[in-house]
């Protein structure tokens, strides 16, 4: 799983551009799945055959997309303005490297200096609109040669591992969903599934309301990866999930009221089989589960996500340990489904 989290995370795939992760996808699903296809929004739907068919039909979900920027305008001295695509904190990404286009043009993101900035403005987070990209270009037609307007950024940002069992790399949120997707489908499945690799997320579900009703699923189970908040500026009832605290089974957020069965069932497999977890203990963000509960008639939805420290940054973090309890919690759970068939 690993390895593909790696190349995966190495992807450029802000969302509406999710081209080079679903090659990705798609090459290693080929040969493994009973059927793919991708539909008009660009998500990949991949259904492999289990050991038994299965009354209640399942869908496991993770999106391809990561926040990132997209080019709005070229100023005349070569400067590139932008907008943010998905919830991005400009304090972030001031000073942080990006590649732009299909090029991968390296570019800075800047602002005024601090020498230059007036009494009060320091306390401020800088807007969005007074950021800029530098990508040295000396006019507007240098500039033109290598980037187009709607061109999108990600954030240039290596995978690493450090310290005690982490790793750091952009798009963590939700490559990772895609990564323990694809270890299931290598594997020989309990019962047969679909599998929803999902575009947009990241701009309001946009390609999960249409997986949703093409699949038509009885029992949707989300990947995802959510907010560790255990930091030290953060009070102890406001950290949301740590990281090291296993894999998180949330029963709400601003999304989805998660269904109550499902969230006791993934608890009760938990305790039994010594999966490590914890819940979310802030109503806070959302997953592709509140597009898949409303469609059709209703679809019975809970999600296992992973706990990620600097979510939406170009530096996300995450414990080995954490990813490895989500993978196994999600193998177990088709299992259980296998078992109530």
């Amino acid at each position: 799983m690993l390895e593909d989290l790696k190349a995966l995370c190495a992807c450029r795939g802000v969302s509406g551009d999710e081209a080079e992760v679903r090659e990705y996808i798609l090459s290693r699903v080929a040969k493994v799945a009973d059927d793919v296809m991708t539909d008009t929004m660009g998500n990949v739907i991949v259904f492999k055959k289990g050991a038994k068919s299965c009354a209640k039909k399942i869908a496991v979900c993770a999106h391809m997309d990561e926040v990132g920027l997209v080019v709005t305008m070229i100023t005349d001295d070569g400067y590139l303005k932008f907008a943010t695509v998905g919830s991005l904190d400009s304090r972030v990404i001031v000073g942080k490297t990006v590649a732009v286009g299909k090029q991968n043009i390296i570019g800075i993101i800047g602002c005024k200096a601090i020498h230059f900035l007036k009494e009060g403005e320091r306390e401020k987070a800088i807007a969005v609109e007074d950021l800029y990209i530098d990508i040295g270009a000396e006019s507007r037609e240098e500039a033109e040669k290598q980037v187009e307007l709607g061109d999108s950024c990600v954030f240039d940002s290596q995978y690493r591992q450090f310290g005690s069992g982490y790793i750091k790399a952009k798009a963590i949120d939700d490559r990772f969903g895609c990564a323990v997707m694809l270890q299931l489908i290598e594997s020989d499945l309990p019962i047969d599934c679909t599998f929803a690799f999902t575009v947009q997320e990241e701009v309001g579900l946009r390609g999960a309301y249409t997986a949703a009703y093409r699949v038509k699923p009885d029992i949707a189970l989300i990947i995802e990866g959510t907010t560790a908040a255990d930091l030290p500026s953060v009070q102890e009832n406001k950290k949301a999930c740590k990281s090291g605290g296993g894999a998180v089974i949330p029963f709400m957020d601003k999304m989805t009221i998660y269904d109550r069965e499902l969230y006791s069932t993934l608890t009760k497999i938990a305790d039994e089989n010594g999966v490590k977890w914890q819940t979310k203990t802030a109503i806070a963000g959302g997953t592709d589960g509140g597009a898949f509960q409303r469609s059709g008639t209703g679809v019975k939805t809970a999600a296992i996500a992973a706990p990620v420290r600097n979510l939406h940054s170009p530096s996300c973090v995450a414990k080995l340990s954490d990813l490895e309890q989500v993978g196994k919690l999600a193998a177990l759970f088709l299992e259980e489904m296998g078992r109530q068939a």
